[in-house]
């Protein structure tokens, strides 16, 4: 079993080097007439265009189009502006239509860790750690609403006044929680946890500064020689990056299934199933739980078994199959140190209403989990990662 006390720890400076390069500046906030002639020329195009015709067309055709239609708007309405601001227009105009709109500039930056959405007015974004307020906003709280659900209906999902609440998925991988009225006072809240386009590996985060090298060796030959591990840590800790990095190492011969809320995990094996649950419909029916994934990932003849987020009664079933000849198994949970994290487990178990003595359950996770890593985020945004073997 792991045991903070008796742990080597294996610590480290910050993720983000020393240095890091300037951050392209925040969104220069635009004025109300901006998105008043904006709303005249959207509401004239939308009058104008064949979307059916649109819907045929590849995504560069199509804002060639869309941009043609613009510029003859702009010409009849006789709106005068600079070649500089039509530009900017033509390309929100462009993102509105066939993209997710005003975050279509924050999401295409790779630096950006995370953009928080607060209602129609106010977005912000996490830049190397720190998070700083952006001028952009959306035209009103319905054009955030629809983003929304133009992106958790990609998925398969719906957010709404019945349904407000969701997870979701953007198509490179990027988690999406969006949470609306009347949970959400102020307007719809989105939040997106981006997915970053080069896969971060152990070398690199040595690189970094954020582990050792004795410390990326020793969670190298965790990763080859089938360790369980669960990897613990709080929010924006780096739990699912280092997860990520530890699958790199699982052999190639190997048959890995996956099972997360939100698909997000970046394993590069050829033989991999991913599951995902699946939220209950409009009556109230269909819903698939983690723990369903979990148990019929047992009859899928696994060699291991990846859970992005254990948080539930899942984790009874997660430690069996550790137990029962799936070593190399692996999951994340939230937790801010390992005790704390075994004990999170324990609770976990007893939330699905087994009737086992706390002694059966302990036995159980001393058995089942070899390892637990910890990721630590410190308040100037920097992250750490420890380790503690049992």
């Amino acid at each position: 079993m792991a045991r903070e006390s008796a742990a080597p720890t294996i610590s480290s400076p910050p993720l983000a080097p020393a240095k890091p390069s300037p951050a392209p500046a925040v969104e220069a906030r635009r004025s109300d007439n901006y998105y008043q002639v904006k709303a005249t020329i959207f509401g004239a195009l939308i009058e104008a265009i064949d979307l059916a015709q649109l819907a045929k067309l590849d995504s560069e055709s199509a804002r060639e189009e869309i941009r043609d239609i613009v510029n003859e708007i702009i010409a009849i309405k006789n709106i005068v502006m600079s070649i500089a601001e039509q530009e900017e227009l033509l390309d929100d105009i462009c993102n509105d239509v066939l993209g997710y709109g005003p975050l279509e500039p924050l999401l295409s930056r790779d630096d950006i860790a995370d953009i928080m959405v607060n209602g129609a007015g106010t977005v912000f974004i996490e830049v190397a750690g720190k998070i700083q307020r952006t001028g952009i906003r959306f035209r009103d709280n319905q054009q955030l609403l629809n983003i929304c659900q133009r992106i958790v209906s990609q998925v398969g999902r719906r957010v709404d006044e019945s349904s407000p609440i969701c997870d979701a998925r953007l198509a490179d991988g990027s988690r999406v929680n969006a949470i609306v009225p009347p949970l959400a006072i102020d307007g719809p809240a989105l939040t997106i946890r981006k997915f970053k386009k080069d896969k971060l590996t152990l070398e690199q985060l040595v690189k970094f500064g954020a582990i050792t090298p004795e410390g990326a060796t020793i969670l190298q030959i965790i990763g080859r020689v089938r360790c369980n591990v669960i990897i613990s840590g709080g929010t924006g800790s780096g739990k699912t990056t280092l997860l990520n990095c530890l699958t790199n190492y699982i052999e190639h011969d190997e048959r890995i299934i996956t099972c997360e809320d939100a698909a997000e995990l970046q394993l590069q094996q050829p033989h991999v199933v991913r599951l995902e649950t699946r939220p209950p419909n409009i009556e109230g029916e269909g819903q698939v739980t983690m723990r369903e994934l979990v148990r019929n990932c047992l009859r899928m003849r696994p060699e291991r078994i990846i859970v992005g987020e254990v948080r539930g009664p899942e984790a009874f079933d997660l430690l069996q199959a550790m137990n029962t000849g799936h070593d190399g198994s692996m999951g994340t949970l939230h937790a801010n140190n390992p005790r704390e994290a075994l004990s999170r487990c324990e609770s976990m178990i007893t939330m699905g209403g087994f009737s086992l003595p706390s002694r059966t359950i302990r036995e159980m996770i001393c058995a089942s989990v070899d390892i637990i890593v910890q990721a630590a985020r410190l308040r100037d945004g920097s992250r750490r990662i420890t380790t503690s073997p049992r």
